[in-house]
């Protein structure tokens, strides 16, 4: 509690007594329950090293995991905080090949600019490593060859295409051809990204190698497969049973699916000369798959970090917590826990507190239509601001669900909220301890039931940030760090120590002390959210930084203490500047529009006969119900009324259209397409659909007044 210094009618016995009589102090919210952990391991999801990382990254994994792990150092905990670069997989060749240079002339660059974004972004990393160097590579062989020699691997041999122009096995991604689904004509050999359908290479029509174009012909290859289907029952038991009340329902729901529809063995192995070499004889030309060897990346990065980095990975009192975005959350939650379970000796995570997409002005953020706010450039337009885009990202993060940044929401936040509420309150504390006594903290006589109210208060919030952080829900955290501020604001305004100065300085001196603890206290709480605001704080304060469990205690500042000058915390951020920046996603959209223009339209296709035509069955239905079919971003589950019956029918338009918008759309739909199952569902027709040139779709409508089966000729 705050001590009063000023001597005057009221003494410290007579204190305390009003303060009992007044509002009797209750206890604080405790700070959560102290951890059962030794120490913790935190890793975030390692970027893929073929591009620059951008505000949807930021907001789904590395700004919460900072969070996290500056909270846990502000209380003591041992800790080490995990990055670094992905490096192999078949992207990188490509981009390598397309742009005439080796793979590591293309991680070399991107990993350079991803680093030095992160350090001059203040991602607190204790080591931010990358999966091409040396430690890495003796990491991830020693894992595959302990699996190996220990028998957990399935040996098969498969007909793989393999290209005979440059004589190599294509991977996946080394494919292109039409989709059998939906007839797209660059579908890659594992998936279509039109439709979403999940492939194998054999699948594609006339499939062409990304490498020579030519048509690559089937050879038989070796390869070694996890069997996920064995470490099925431990992973319903581990996840289902022992994470059921602590991961977030969204990590949860996901993995459920997962292992409701079966786990299937996969592969680990793949032939590529970019990558771990597989150290076993005869693999020559085959490396480890890339979702096999980049979790590794933690562990290896970890060696690099400390020669005790065991004790980080291997000793049950550690707490592991993966931090990653909703695509990463089957690797993380089921294909790494089982590789660390086959090895033997790893503890496996705690918790992945996995987020859901951050989209960008209403739309979703692409790379490949350069639809994006790119971290690097944000620091150059707007130099000094780290803790505006940090703020701004935490209050909109997609903990839940997909979210959306727009500019205008970034102008507003920090104008209406971090400048006219925080750096508001603060500025005006110091000026006004300035101003009425010569920058020096004065001290504090009695307490009126206001004074008392506001002081409570400030007991009760660190606890429930505290437990906010503690349980990955910093958006809440944040708020209730805003709150303080606002607690201090209004508790200046309320009080009005400027009208006061004359007539009662002692007074004044009071609501000022209270005020200046309210800003020492704001130095404390707000550390994990906004590091270098908080760092000015601190340093106009003349404070040093303080520990977490000091953020009850309201007596950091004593009477005669001095301060520094005042700053400025936040600056408005005026609409020219906000502007320039939603003219530069316009230019970015219209550059795209333009070369979508351009795309010519897809030539005819060769004849058919009329009684080929006719064997089709085309008619009006109704989508009756809509829904996202869970691991994937593209499919859509509909059931339709086809006047004939009501049936089930997957399509790849969820990239399109929100479920709950099409709902009632009139359609039509061939009715008699042999039924395919799509991700277990079984698909009973396909509706028609139109599509332009550059790939957006929409729906073929019956017309007005046709009815629920009405034949389409």
């Amino acid at each position: 509690m705050i001590i009063p210094g000023r001597k005057g009618p009221y003494s410290f016995g007579y204190f305390i007594s009003l303060l009992l009589v007044i509002r009797p102090f209750s206890e604080p919210k405790p700070m959560s329950k102290k951890p059962v952990f030794k120490r913790y391991t935190v890793t975030s999801a390692l970027p893929y090293a073929n591009g620059p990382i951008h505000i949807g990254h930021l907001a789904g994994v590395y700004v919460p995991a900072d969070i996290y792990v500056r909270f846990l150092r502000m209380n003591d905990e041992d800790v080490i905080f995990i990055g670094g670069s992905d490096e192999h997989g078949v992207p990188i060749t490509i981009k390598a090949l397309q742009q005439g240079v080796t793979p590591q002339d293309i991680v070399d660059r991107y990993h350079g600019i991803i680093k030095k974004s992160f350090e001059d972004f203040g991602i607190s990393f204790d080591i931010y490593s990358r999966t091409s160097n040396k430690t890495h590579h003796e990491t991830a062989s020693a894992f595959f060859r302990k699996l190996y020699d220990a028998g957990q691997f399935i040996e098969k041999v498969s007909a793989q295409y393999y290209d005979e122009a440059t004589g190599q096995f294509l991977a996946d991604r080394y494919i292109t051809g039409t989709c059998p689904h939906c007839g797209f004509e660059r579908a890659y050999g594992d998936q279509c990204e039109k439709c979403g359908t999940s492939l194998n290479a054999t699948d594609l029509i006339e499939p062409k190698s990304v490498l020579s174009g030519n048509q690559p012909v089937l050879r038989e290859t070796r390869h070694w497969f996890l069997p996920l289907d064995q470490y099925e029952s431990w992973l319903r038991e581990w996840i289902l049973e022992g994470h059921k009340d602590d991961w977030k329902i969204n990590v949860y729901g996901q993995c459920k699916s997962w292992l409701d529809q079966g786990l299937q063995p996969r592969a680990v192995t793949r032939d590529l000369d970019w990558g771990v070499k597989v150290p076993v004889d005869g693999a020559d030309g085959k490396v480890l798959y890339v979702w096999f060897d980049a979790p590794i990346g933690y562990i290896s990065a970890t060696r690099e970090l400390t020669p005790e980095w065991e004790k980080y990975w291997k000793d049950p009192e550690t707490k592991l917590v993966h931090f990653i975005g909703k695509d990463n959350i089957v690797f993380h939650c089921i294909i790494f826990p089982a590789m660390l379970k086959a090895e033997g000796t790893y503890i496996l995570p705690e918790n992945v507190p996995a987020n859901e997409f951050l989209n960008l002005e209403g739309d979703k953020i692409s790379t490949s239509r350069n639809w994006a706010v790119w971290l690097h450039e944000y620091l150059e337009a707007f130099p000094g601001k780290q803790d505006v885009l940090r703020y701004v990202l935490t209050s909109a993060a997609p903990e839940t669900k997909d979210n959306d940044f727009t500019w205008k929401d970034f102008q507003t936040r920090n104008n209406s909220e971090l400048v006219a509420i925080l750096g508001n309150f603060v500025n005006r504390t110091i000026v006004l301890t300035h101003k009425y006594f010569e920058g020096k903290v004065p001290g504090a006589a009695a307490f009126n039931a206001g004074d008392l109210a506001a002081m409570e208060e400030m007991r009760q919030i660190p606890g429930r940030i505290a437990e906010s952080i503690q349980n990955y829900r910093f958006r809440e955290g944040l708020a209730e760090m805003m709150n303080l501020a606002r607690l201090g604001n209004k508790y200046l305004t309320e009080n009005e120590p400027w009208k006061l100065f004359t007539t009662d300085p002692v007074r004044v001196g009071t609501v000022l002390h209270i005020s200046l603890q309210i800003c020492a206290q704001l130095s404390i709480i707000a550390e994990p959210f906004l590091p270098f605001s908080i760092a000015k704080i601190r340093h106009t304060l003349n404070l040093p930084s303080f520990k977490w469990m000091d953020a009850a205690n309201l007596n950091w500042l004593t009477e005669g203490h001095q301060l520094n000058a005042p700053e400025l915390l936040f600056e408005k951020i005026e609409d020219p500047a906000i502007e320039a920046q939603v003219q530069k996603l316009h230019d970015t959209r219209a550059a795209n529009e333009a070369l979508q223009a351009k795309a010519p339209v897809k030539p005819g296709k060769e004849a058919v006969g009329f009684e080929d035509f006719s064997k089709m069955d085309i008619r009006a239905g109704t989508i009756l119900e809509a829904e996202k079919v869970a691991k994937t971003d593209k499919l859509l589950k509909l059931k339709i009324d086809t006047g004939l019956d009501q049936r089930t029918v997957v399509s790849g338009i969820a990239k399109f259209f929100n479920p709950e918008d099409i709902i009632g759309r009139r359609v039509c739909i061939l009715v008699n397409l042999a039924p395919r199952k799509l991700k277990g569902i079984e698909s009973q027709g396909m509706i028609l659909m139109a599509e332009n040139p550059d790939g957006t779709l929409f729906f073929v409508t019956p017309g007005e007044g046709t009815i629920d089966g009405a034949d389409v000729k």
